[in-house]
């Protein structure tokens, strides 16, 4: 019987980085509450000229040439991401059009010509969205081969609570039958629920409400007279422009920690009852693994514990660990709850199926819709680095997206999974990047930097049309 799943997996991950020693000392808090109580080490940096679609087109040449795969054969390419670069245009096609042209010595021109190319978004779980599709779409056809591109940039405010989590980069997969990697079943668990825990509206201003301002700061006559004056006579084309509103669309977004907290919480419990009732599942022993979408490296771990409570209710497990920490009738129920969550039970479960797939977020930060196809990268190249077997084990994957929605579901490992992780060689390309200081990342930030710091990434944005049939429109050049 045929199945579907993952074949081969790549990423990208820009160069730059800031560690958090660092950016803790400049914002005057300990290291050790980032690094202890998070688990965060370093905070990747998109260089000038890298965005979504540079991350995407990296990711995917990587995938094509560390698998020898013959791109004329790829019927379609999603990405999902909440970092678009365009209002209308997929980035899914720029990022093509890149990579189509760098390989067209090999390939041939325009060798993704009937290719499906199509963006996907859903805050976080947008690329799980994409994969879901792909995978019912390989089905349909032995001969179907689909990539999937998860391709995004974390960014938050200067001095925000979300400025610590920040990172960025982009990871793909090839879905394929009978695939080497990990089969992926048919049971899906999803729950969804509209809510703001975190969103990037489309701000506007009135365009007379601005001038006042800077005309007040710079002591000049703000009147209404004035300022029409002004917008009449003036060769601004941003100020002649005839629409009355401005409208800004910033990559920071707004957001309640507490709340989506609580979203992802709520979800990701009623994805994983849907779950279970399509297929029982026993979680906490047929799951030899979670993967988890981390929006900081241990989100995971703190997420699913009131879940794993419940899991072990009725068990020796539970019998064990009241006998380790006292019965839960006997205690305040927030102190029971608190040495739970510190008893060696509980870090023998994070030990052994989450601690490996967080590893990676550590080093790079919240990738949002790339953040838990890294922690499956993670986790396959933390198995082949210390030689561990997990072929035939069942890997649990928790995906969410603020907005809000859940997705649950299983895949098991194939035997050969190691062939297709050798060449991916994450942990050593993570230990090689180059460190900046906080000032450099914060003028990056705001973009006050014009030039690549080093000697850039490979794929960047070249310029962007300002003639009126292309403005706007971003062109890319390969090094």
């Amino acid at each position: 019987m045929s199945t579907t799943g993952i074949d081969a997996i790549a990423f990208y991950v820009p160069q730059l980085y800031v560690s958090m020693d660092n950016l803790a000392e400049a914002r005057g808090i300990p290291a050790e509450k980032l690094k202890k109580g998070l688990g965060l080490q370093k905070m990747s940096v998109p260089n000038i000229g890298e965005d979504a679609a540079t991350f995407a087109a990296n990711a995917l040449i990587n995938l094509i040439t560390q698998n020898n795969i013959n791109p004329n054969e790829i019927g379609r390419v999603y990405l999902g991401t909440e970092s678009a670069i365009d209002g209308s245009k997929p980035t899914a096609t720029y990022a093509v059009e890149i990579v189509e042209k760098e390989l067209s010595n090999i390939y041939g021109a325009r060798s993704f010509k009937h290719c499906d190319i199509l963006d996907m978004t859903f805050a976080c779980v947008g690329a799980v969205d994409a994969m879901h599709n792909s995978l019912d779409w390989v089905k349909q056809s032995k001969d179907r081969k689909a990539v999937v591109i998860a391709s995004d940039l974390s960014k938050y405010d200067i001095n925000s609570t979300g400025e610590y989590t920040q990172g960025a980069g982009a990871v793909a997969v090839l879905i394929t039958h009978n695939p080497s990697i990990i089969e992926i079943n048919d049971i899906w668990g999803v729950a969804s629920k509209s809510e703001g825990d975190f969103f990037k509206p489309r701000r506007s201003y009135k365009k007379t409400d601005l001038l006042k301002a800077v005309f007040k700061e710079l002591n000049l006559e703000a009147s209404d007279e004035k300022i029409k004056e002004f917008i009449t006579a003036t060769d601004s084309e941003f100020w002649s422009d005839n629409n009355e509103i401005v409208e800004v669309f910033k990559e920071e977004p707004v957001f309640d920690g507490q709340f989506s907290n609580a979203c992802y919480s709520n979800r990701i419990t009623e994805a994983l009852d849907h779950f279970n009732t399509q297929k029982p599942t026993a979680f906490n022993t047929e799951w030899h693994q979670i993967v988890f979408h981390l929006p900081y490296a241990f989100h995971g771990r703190r997420i699913i514990f009131d879940n794993w409570l419940q899991w072990i209710e009725g068990t020796s497990i539970y019998n064990a660990l009241e006998d380790e920490i006292g019965k839960r009738d006997d205690l305040d129920k927030k102190e029971w709850t608190k040495n739970a969550y510190k008893s060696s039970l509980y870090n023998n479960f994070i030990a052994s199926k989450i601690a490996s797939s967080e590893l990676a977020s550590s080093e790079i930060g919240n990738m949002y819709t790339a953040s838990i196809f890294m922690s499956l990268l993670s986790f396959l190249s933390q198995s082949l680095n210390t030689s561990k077997d997990i072929s035939n084990t069942t890997i649990g994957f928790i995906s969410y997206g603020s907005g809000s929605k859940s997705k649950v579901f299983e895949g098991k490992v194939r035997p050969n999974w190691n062939t297709k992780i050798e060449a991916v060689k994450l942990f050593e390309y993570l230990e090689n990047r180059k460190s900046i200081e906080v000032q450099t990342y914060e003028d990056l930030h705001r973009s006050k930097i014009d030039h690549p710091i080093f000697n850039g990434s490979k794929i960047s944005l070249d310029y962007v049309e300002s003639d009126q049939t292309n403005y706007g429109l971003r062109r890319y050049s390969v090094k």
